[in-house]
């Protein structure tokens, strides 16, 4: 029999932490399961791309009248049973779509790592603003004590005279105040507990139970160089490369269509008699074999002169790609560093703000214990403190989520939620 601690222990939601939840958002994703699932796609179509370059062998049989001379409605002669035999040896233009199609493939592995790079911020994001609302939520709730007591004394000193009843209604304006922003906070402690139980795999209804945390160690240092690092891991950056290296590939590729293609063939056929074959052939052959290669001479080809001038457009537009997605990059890591030196100047504000309004409401708890201050002043003071925690706690939530961008625009949130 369990005791009553361990059956307690038991109905309790096991806490779930940070890193847990980016786990389980990650094995649950169906984002990351669609990207997955194209990649696949994408590799599989480069593989019939380059299964042209590949032994192709078919075989086959079929039954037709012949009147005349024994021809297929291909030009073929007709046979009891036939087995064919194709190889591209040398086809640039071909070769160039196949190399192409390798790149394009690569790009959709480059999408599952920013799938999954979106689901990791969006979880930490939004399991971190739950922690911070749950804290806020206990705040507001002390807070709404404070302010109740307040306008107890407030309406009492009212009653008799001794403050304006401006100073109730201003009593009564704080109290709703604080009751709206509970009923915020709630209702988006609602959304996110939804919301990370849906990422999560977690059973409807459940309750979320998180803990504030600080992200992972491994955020690049503010003196480190986060614009080289951030070039050499941008997945939008290299996306914008293999599609550049792609088109180099078709151009390449649409230019050796002035050369010859060679393939190698080979047929083997069984023919029959009853084709009229001897009617027409001096000797009738039953088994015949032929093996050699095929080569294609382009002469006068107008298309080949179109494909390589659109070829060459397509690469000079990938080019000017790769360049704008460089500056947007640098920019936009130089913005996120900025960012998040602001926001963690703001915190350390905030940070002091709480830390002033703490000693102020000691100082008036020991004013308040030496009956130099009334009821109504400490109260005070301690919801001032209580919305210096708040305000803190914003701030504190701000900053991680400036980190939180700035992981991601330098490649890191694999490393730090590995």
């Amino acid at each position: 029999m369990l005791s009553s601690t361990a059956r307690l222990r038991a109905q309790q939601p096991e806490k779930l932490t940070l890193k847990k939840a980016v786990t389980l958002a990650l094995q649950n994703s169906r984002e990351l399961a669609m990207a997955r699932a194209q990649y696949a796609v994408a590799k599989s179509a480069a593989g019939v791309d380059r299964a042209e370059f590949l032994p192709n062998l078919y075989t086959g049989s079929g039954a037709a009248y012949s009147n005349g001379f024994p021809q297929t409605p291909g030009g073929a002669a007709p046979s009891v049973f036939e087995m064919s035999y194709t190889q591209a040896l040398f086809n640039p233009p071909l070769r160039g779509q196949v190399r192409a199609a390798e790149d394009r493939a690569e790009n959709q592995r480059l999408e599952v790592e920013n799938t999954r790079n979106a689901v990791i911020v969006r979880t930490a994001t939004a399991y971190l603003e739950l922690a911070k609302i749950r804290h806020s939520l206990d705040l507001l709730r002390t807070e709404r004590v404070s302010a109740q007591k307040i306008l107890e004394v407030t309406r009492q000193r009212a009653a008799t005279g001794f403050e304006l009843p401006i100073e109730l209604t201003r009593g009564e304006l704080s109290l709703a105040k604080i009751e709206q922003r509970v009923i915020q906070l709630e209702g988006r402690d609602e959304t996110l507990s939804e919301q990370l139980r849906d990422v999560a795999g977690l059973p409807s209804g459940e309750r979320v139970d998180v803990s504030a945390e600080e992200l992972p160690e491994g955020a690049a240092e503010p003196g480190s160089d986060l614009v080289d690092l951030a070039l050499a891991s941008s997945p939008v950056l290299k996306e914008a490369e293999n599609e550049r290296s792609a088109r180099q590939h078709v151009l390449k590729g649409e230019r050796g269509g002035y050369w010859p293609t060679i393939d190698l063939i080979g047929q083997y056929s069984i023919l029959a008699r009853f084709n009229n074959y001897d009617e027409f052939f001096r000797k009738f052959q039953r088994n015949n074999v032929n093996v050699g290669v095929q080569v294609r001479i382009p002469i006068f080809a107008a298309k080949t002169s179109a494909n390589v001038a659109l070829a060459r457009n397509r690469l000079t537009e990938a080019e000017l790609n790769v360049g704008a997605k460089r500056r947007d990059l640098r920019l936009d890591v130089e913005e996120r560093a900025h960012s998040l030196r602001e926001q963690d100047a703001g915190r350390e504000v905030a940070r002091l703000d709480l830390k002033l309004a703490q000693e102020t409401l000691a100082l008036a708890q020991s004013k308040f214990d030496e009956g130099r201050m009334n009821l109504r002043d400490l109260e005070q003071a301690r919801l001032d403190e209580n919305e210096k925690w708040v305000a803190f706690l914003d701030a504190d939530f701000a900053k991680q989520k400036a980190q939180l961008a700035l992981l991601q625009s330098t490649g890191q949130l694999a490393k730090v939620f590995q």
